[in-house]
């Protein structure tokens, strides 16, 4: 995953991650500004993931949206 690509896809997706995962505010939203370090602490804030599962949902959810 080309950090990158994501910092430039992110205007793109973040009304989807927002779908994606209900919970997140756009505060949340907007600390992430694809950041992939962020985004990755901030599921763990709000829905108590592990780094891990945090990492594999973040990582799910960039494949599927080719990133």
């Amino acid at each position: 995953m080309n950090s990158d690509i994501l910092k430039g896809k992110w205007n793109q997706l973040k009304g989807n991650v927002k779908q994606q995962w209900g919970d997140l505010t756009d505060n949340d939203v907007a600390r992430i500004e694809g950041n992939y370090d962020e985004f990755v602490g901030v599921l763990q804030e709000r829905y108590g993931y592990t780094k891990e599962r945090a990492e594999q949902e973040v990582g799910d959810y960039l494949n599927k949206h080719q990133v």
